[in-house]
């Protein structure tokens, strides 16, 4: 019965459009409803409160078919669509609401009927008309604001789920102008806030910028200028920013803006002779640290013997990335300096070479930190990277010593895994094989479960046929057994598949994993290692178990060419110490830009170009090259352990280091000194 009654009304709805196609746009006023329409509406308001709906709905169709011209259609019209409505019968909703506004008589009812066909087309999935009818509500001469402010939510959702971003922006800033609720006018604004800062696009924001006004144009503002500073166009991004200044001068937006200001004039202030450092001067990295600030302060003249007037500002990063970026702002706004050097810790190199990018300020990185290079053309490193080190290592072991076949112990922690990856890459791109690999934790107390792991001992039912076979032959060679007697846990043979193992981790932990090896009967293979060997540490802990050891580092402090040089002479003369590997890297870091700005590289810029134009440099330990990628690769040694002594690789015949022939025909006749 409700459908035929539907089907009624929606004949009796074309009836009022086909009337209305005879007529100009302009709708003629509705006719005044006899008594007996208005008693026969005020009928169908009781039905529904009685939830006699049939009814009611035939009384409707009857108002509309026999008085479509009356004033009485229209609310029957209502009535019906929102009965529609509320019971999630969209399509029959659609067609009521629609009745009134295709009519050609005048209903006030008509800015309401467009909202709610055009809810009802956004429940049944037809998004643009939807919007379309929500877009013609909202034009509708007289409408109240609570109505226009719902076809604004309308078109927000629909706009939204279009993907019509911009449009859902400019939705979403008339439903912040309309709302009178001051929390939900708050959400409004806040949400517009976070779209201006994420969501549009420049061109957009110049169209907001030239087409709005109120609480928006300093976000609008804001954005812009910090899209042009990082464009470097710090023009334009210093009138956005005093813009923003002008309209919020309280707030912390201004505050933001002001120092961004600060910067860009600092930007124009250089004082070439002066140098800035971020390093973790306090904490457990302190050490380093001042050993660093040290070779940086003998590279620029600041002591020794060649004497300059070039000046060093310093600031501890404490080993925080925040503070570190405070640090470079500070230095590059009240010291001026025309680059920085230092960001020894990974976690502060990135905050320093990203805020130093953002400044126009070259750095040179000490840090090992991957892809650090990358931020910016005036990011530059003087540090061994992991890189160079597998490189140069898996060179000699499998060139130089011919070994194929290697297995991986390292910590699972950033270092180690690193270093595993690499090694790994390196190994299969030159045609070798790993024959397996195992981690532990950094801070284990045992290292026996890893390498039984690694050589098949610690799950004996991987094996159970082989260590039932040797057990059965252990009883066997018993003579006599005593009550207690049981096999001793390493009845089961290792498996030595691999001729060298890579173990990236400290001497300390060396110290530790080379007796567990020989324990574990794992004997005959070469221990691979990094420059964290490079202690007399390793000999001391690992005793005759490292012997024959083999890591690569940048210089070795006992080489005799590395003791007479003159960096070595100054550094020992000055601070009465011998120096290592940390303070030649900062002194090479500050000996670069100190001769690079005498050649005449007063600015921040033109710095920059002239280091990376470097092709070659003398360095405190011999020649360093500039790479492509602002990398300073340094002269590496590939070190051994050699008579309880830590000795170049190259310093004695081969045969004397390795004399059980598992060197390859194909060594290099200067040896493995240097980086290929």
């Amino acid at each position: 019965m409700t459908s035929f009654l539907f089907r009624q009304i929606c004949i009796a709805i074309c009836l009022i459009t086909i009337s209305s196609c005879a007529f100009t746009a302009k709708k003629r006023e509705p006719l005044p409803s006899t008594p007996q329409e208005k008693a026969l509406l005020e009928q169908v308001k009781d039905d529904m409160k009685a939830k006699r709906f049939e009814q009611a709905l035939s009384k409707v169709q009857r108002i509309v078919k026999e008085n479509p011209d009356s004033d009485a259609a229209d609310d029957a019209l209502m009535i019906a669509g929102n009965y529609y409505y509320e019971r999630a019968q969209y399509k029959q909703a659609y067609k009521a609401f629609m009745g009134i506004v295709d009519s050609d008589i005048f209903s006030p009812n008509e800015a309401q009927a467009l909202f709610l066909a055009a809810g009802s087309l956004h429940k049944l999935g037809r998004f643009d008309e939807a919007l379309a009818l929500s877009q013609k509500s909202i034009k509708i001469d007289g409408i109240s604001p609570t109505l226009k402010l719902k076809n604004y939510k309308l078109s927000y959702a629909v706009q939204t789920q279009l993907g019509d971003k911009f449009a859902a922006y400019s939705s979403l800033i008339q439903m912040a102008k309309l709302e009178k609720d001051p929390k939900k006018k708050r959400a409004y604004k806040l949400r517009v806030v976070e779209f201006t800062e994420s969501q549009l696009s420049e061109r957009q924001l110049m169209r907001i910028l030239n087409e709005e006004d109120g609480f928006l144009l300093p976000y609008v503002s804001f954005r812009l200028a910090t899209l042009k500073f990082e464009q470097k166009d710090f023009r334009r991004a210093r009138e956005y920013y005093q813009d923003v200044v002008s309209e919020l001068p309280d707030s912390r937006l201004a505050e933001v803006a002001r120092e961004r200001i600060e910067q860009i004039e600092a930007r124009r202030k250089v004082s070439p002779k002066t140098i800035g450092s971020v390093l973790p001067l306090s904490g457990r990295h302190s050490k380093v640290a001042y050993r660093s600030l040290r070779g940086l302060q003998l590279g620029l003249g600041i002591y020794g013997q060649n004497k300059s007037n070039f000046e060093l500002a310093v600031v501890d990063s404490e080993g925080n990335a925040d503070i570190a970026r405070r640090a470079v702002e500070r230095l590059v706004t009240e010291d001026h300096i025309i680059a920085i050097v230092g960001s020894l810790l990974s976690r502060t190199s990135v905050a320093v070479a990203s805020k130093a990018e953002e400044l126009g300020v070259p750095t040179i990185a000490l840090s090992q930190k991957s892809g650090i290079t990358d931020i910016g053309e005036g990011v530059f490193r003087n540090s061994i990277t992991s890189s160079m080190q597998v490189q140069q290592l898996v060179r000699v072991a499998m060139n130089d010593l011919g070994l194929k076949r290697f297995a991986i112990l390292y910590p699972n922690d950033a270092y180690g895994v690193e270093y595993a990856n690499l090694f790994w890459d390196a190994v299969l791109a030159r045609g070798g094989e790993i024959k397996g690999a195992q981690s532990y934790e950094p801070k284990t107390k045992s290292y026996s479960p890893p390498i039984q792991r690694l050589v098949g001992t610690f799950f004996l039912e991987d094996r159970e046929q082989e260590y039932r076979g040797l057990l059965r032959d252990w009883y066997k060679e018993r003579k006599s057994l005593r009550g207690r007697q049981s096999p001793p846990e390493d009845l089961l043979p290792p498996i030595v598949d691999f001729d060298a193992i890579f173990v990236p981790d400290s001497a300390s932990a060396m110290g530790q994993i080379a007796p567990t090896l020989a324990y574990h009967d794992i004997s005959g293979v070469k221990l691979l290692g990094t420059n964290l060997w490079n202690t007399s540490k390793l000999i001391r802990l690992g005793k005759r178990h490292v012997e024959d050891a083999i890591f690569v580092d940048s210089i070795l402090t006992s080489d005799e060419n590395f003791r007479k040089s003159q960096f070595f002479r100054d550094y020992v003369a000055v601070f009465g110490e011998e120096p290592g590997l940390f303070e030649a890297q900062a002194y090479d870091a500050g000996l670069m830009i100190r001769q690079s700005v005498a050649s005449g590289s007063n600015s921040r810029l033109g710095l920059a170009r002239d280091l990376a134009d470097k092709s070659s440099f003398q360095g405190s330990t011999g020649l360093l090259q500039m790479t492509n990628q602002r990398e300073i690769l340094r002269p590496l040694v590939t070190l051994t352990v050699h008579k309880n002594q830590i000795t170049r690789i190259d310093k004695y015949p081969m045969e004397e280091l390795f004399p059980t022939d598992q060197k390859g025909s194909d060594k290099n006749s200067d040896g493995s000194s240097t980086t290929q």
